[in-house]
């Protein structure tokens, strides 16, 4: 059995390959509440309860209660919610089940904040490309030129194989809805309080390494996949497998080396380099070898093996499905 007992394994993948079909066609509609905003909200609550910067021991101590509170809070809600809808009726469960877990992917949302770059980036409305770009990430934009917006947006895009589409999807297996929402819960958690900073050194500590232990397989998984689809970019699988041998430890996360070095070999280009966050520069490790000069057109090339990823990914899973069916 899956789905902590309330599905079987037939049953399980199947769903799952649905949520995953589910969000690359409807994604997040804007008018529908989003369950990973109300998880943001209750973390400010309850960041805002329990917030201690000094001694330090009561601060990481803290900052633990809420990682752990979060993400059973919200894996057991989860739970719940399939459970009363199971017992209201088979199919009502199945369909909660589902729609749960496509709210914690992102495949369509992530290729979606891909193009809102690169369109702008084509049209020569480099502000425009700023402001999108800032939307996903953390470092300044308001100077980039076009090949920093590129390198940002490509990293961005290479790393959230992982956190949006991966990782949601192995811990649904795992334990249906409620898999997803705690590793959903734990992602969100990192990214809000998960900071090396002095604010959350301590505060945060507990939830970035619990995000980085949840992610450390799908992350070399995840980079063994998109090697493997570096043909939809027009890249090389070999140069791909190389980079990720010689880069992947490089990168000063445990976990995003992976995907931003096989996507960094696989189109032959460079990433990493000088990250400004808050006016502060930031040097990060080389991922690939800059065998020509990064063009915008790398972003698109990057979403096609987003998308390649995803269907593989969909299609190994319904495989998987319908030989348990046949069993």
């Amino acid at each position: 059995m899956s789905g902590w007992l309330l599905f079987g394994w037939e049953e399980t993948l199947w769903m799952v390959a649905a949520a995953l079909a589910v969000d690359r066609i409807v994604g997040d509609p804007e008018k529908l509440p989003h369950p990973v905003v109300w998880i943001g909200r209750w973390i400010r609550w309850a960041e805002r309860k329990t917030y201690a910067r000094e001694p330090k021991g009561r601060s990481f101590l803290f900052g633990a209660l809420l990682c752990l509170g979060t993400v059973v809070g919200w894996a057991a809600l989860a739970y719940g919610v399939v459970r009363l809808c199971l017992y209201v009726h088979p199919w009502l469960g199945y369909a909660a089940n589902v729609w749960l877990i496509s709210t914690t992917i992102a495949w369509k949302g992530l290729a979606d904040a891909g193009w809102r770059v690169y369109r702008p980036l084509a049209e020569g409305r480099l502000d425009e490309a700023r402001k999108y770009t800032g939307y996903i990430v953390g470092r300044d934009t308001d100077r980039l030129e076009e090949p920093e917006l590129t390198r940002a947006t490509v990293e961005t895009l290479a790393e959230n194989t992982v956190d949006a589409v991966l990782s949601p999807i192995v811990f649904a297996l795992l334990g249906g809805a409620a898999g997803a929402f705690l590793y959903r819960a734990a992602n969100t958690l990192d990214s809000m309080v998960g900071y090396r900073n002095e604010k959350y050194m301590w505060y945060g500590k507990a939830s970035a390494r619990f995000d980085d232990v949840l992610n450390y397989m799908p992350a070399r998984l995840a980079g063994m996949m998109l090697a493997g689809v570096a043909f939809a970019g027009g890249g090389s699988f070999r140069r791909a497998l190389r980079a990720i041998r010689q880069d992947a430890s490089k990168h000063p996360s445990p976990n995003s080396g992976h995907p931003e070095s096989a996507v960094a070999g696989a189109l032959g280009i460079r990433l990493g380099g000088v990250n400004v966050y808050g006016g502060v520069e930031s040097r990060r490790a080389y991922m690939g070898e800059a065998l020509r000069p990064m063009e915008k057109d790398d972003i698109k090339r990057t979403i096609r093996m987003l998308h390649a990823f995803g269907v593989l990914l969909l299609g190994g899973i319904v495989c998987a499905a319908a030989f348990a069916t046949w069993l």
